[in-house]
This record gives structure tokens, sequence and C-alpha cells, in this order.
């Protein structure tokens, strides 16, 4: 927390005064940022921000707001972070490169995939992105469906993501799950569960297998929804010609 003069008991009049750098809305942003990268987007409280960049709690609301309103910058701050692919691509390809290489910076700040999904976020910040992948989903040929396309393959995505995060805090149920699971690895009359137990048993038995499970997984999903659009589109393309 903020500093106060020595021996006196009393708070200087200024930072300057208490050797300290200005506290700025932006800073007030970092310093959020970095608390996410550390411990998640929920698990910080607004008195852990302030004492971050050495100031009352007070300072936060004056700057920027109450917790909503910084989580919304950090999610708009997230969001510019994720790296765009080049405009012209052919649709399959964008969305390919996008949603494959936005997992890490989203993994990067747990909880703001959840939090992006359910905010209503500032168009310039996602305005490129949109604009982009609405165009090549449109030059492509899927009409009207365009829109409706690309809220699909976002949403999954950040959904899947938003799982991840959730299952990094649950990681103790998770595996009491998995020894549920591993009860049917020989069953002969629930052979699904057997199916289950048995990758659940390799996949745990193999640490490198096990630390990018969830990364196959979301690779899978991306893979599998595009594969399904583009049968969709030529669906369109035959009925349009």
């Amino acid at each position: 927390m903020p500093h106060s003069s020595a021996g006196s008991g009393s708070r200087p009049r200024s930072r300057t005064a208490a050797g300290l750098p200005p506290v700025t809305a932006d800073g007030i942003i970092d310093a959020a940022m970095r608390l996410t990268v550390d411990v998640g987007l929920e698990n910080w409280t607004v008195r852990q921000l302030a004492s971050s960049v050495d100031a009352y709690p007070a300072v936060i609301y004056h700057h920027v707001g109450d917790r909503d309103a910084v989580v919304k910058e950090v999610c708009e701050r997230v969001l510019l972070r994720l790296p765009i692919p080049d405009a012209g691509l052919p649709w399959r390809d964008w969305f390919g490169e996008l949603l494959l290489g936005m997992r890490p910076v989203l993994r990067e700040h747990p909880g703001a995939a959840r939090r992006i999904m359910l905010l209503e976020l500032s168009v310039s910040s996602s305005a490129i992105i949109i604009e982009r992948g609405v165009a090549a989903l449109l030059e492509a040929g899927f009409g009207e469906e365009s829109v409706l396309v690309y809220t699909v393959l976002m949403s999954t995505a950040f959904q899947h993501i938003a799982m991840e995060d959730d299952r990094d805090q649950q990681a103790r149920a998770r595996f009491d799950n998995a020894d549920t699971f591993l009860a049917y690895r020989d069953s002969q009359e629930k052979p699904g569960l057997a199916a289950m137990a048995e990758a659940l048993d390799e996949t745990m038995g193999k640490p490198e297998m096990a630390a990018g499970y969830y990364g196959l997984i979301y690779e899978y999903a991306v893979t599998r929804c595009l594969e399904g659009v583009s049968v969709r589109l030529e669906e369109i393309r035959s009925v349009t010609e």
C-alpha cells in the first residue's frame, strides 16, 4: 500500500513527495494485466490491484472505475494482442491461423476468454477481426450466413479455451473424475466408458501427452468445425450455381 512519511505516521501530500511515480489509467491496466497472468482474471481484487501500483483502492475507482470496468479494459487489451492474419487469405486459412494462434494469448491470461464471450466490448478492439473474418466469408460465398459462420467459429474457440481455464481451477476435481472413469477400463458391459478410461489411462501415463492434451482437443475442435463449415459452403454453392 502507499508509503507514509517516515517517522510522522502521516501520508505525504503527493506521490511525488513520497518518491512514487504518478498513477495513470494505463498503468493500472498494465498492473491488472500482470495480475491476470499471475493469478487469473477472476482471482485478484481491487485492493490487490491498488497495492500493486502502491495506491489506495479509491485511486483505481478514480482513474478507471470499479472492478468490472478494469476487467473490461483488460479484455480489450487481450483482444488487441491476438495475432490477426493478413487480409486476402482464403477464408479457411484465415480462420485456421487466427483460431490456432489466439489460444496461447488467451491461455496466458486465464479467465479472459470467458469474460470476452460475456462482455459487450468496444468495436475498436475487435473491429479488425470482425472486418477481415466476415469479409473473408462473404468473399468465399457464404452470403447471408457469413455472420452466423463467424459467430459459430469464434464462440467455439472461446468456449473451448474458457473450459480449459476452468479446468485449471478445478484440477483436484478433474483428477477425481478421471479416477472414476478408470474404474471402467476393462469393462465388457460398458464399452463406451471402457474406451474413455483407456484413453485417459494412456494420456495420464505420458506426461508429455498430458501436458498437450487440451491443446490437441482444441486443434481437433477447430479443424473439425472448419471442415463442417466447408461442407456447408459447398451446399450453398450448389444451390446458387
